[in-house]
């Protein structure tokens, strides 16, 4: 079973800067892909960031030019460094592995969840 466990959430100003971690049990060279999602108050869960296995970015528009999403395969963590924070960016902040396998003797399409850090943004 593939844990995931986010850190780095907290209380910041707007304008602030945080960096949200998540570490993995296993090697993340082996899914698909990783990202962050949020979750605010009353509103849906939506994606904010995600890198493939082979290193491809993508963002929410909400959040271009803010946040970056990177990766330390050696330490089998996935990083978003967030800056210049909004109030409209607060929400339960959730980190994601996707593992899929698509082959001649397997598929499966899995998603795993971290449990949440709060990210909260004051103005």
């Amino acid at each position: 079973q593939v844990q995931l466990v986010e850190s780095g959430g907290g209380l910041v100003q707007a304008g602030g800067s945080l960096r949200l971690s998540c570490a993995a049990s296993e090697s993340i060279v082996s899914f698909n892909a990783m990202g962050w999602y949020r979750q605010a108050p009353g509103k849906q869960r939506e994606l904010v960031a995600s890198i493939t296995s082979g290193g491809s970015t993508n963002y929410a528009d909400s959040v271009k030019g803010r946040f970056a999403i990177s990766r330390d395969n050696a330490k089998n963590t996935v990083y978003l460094q967030m800056n210049s924070l909004k109030p409209e960016d607060t929400a339960a902040y959730y980190c994601n592995a996707n593992d899929v396998s698509h082959s001649l003797v397997s598929y499966y399409n899995r998603d795993y969840w971290g449990k949440g850090t709060l990210v909260t943004v004051s103005s």
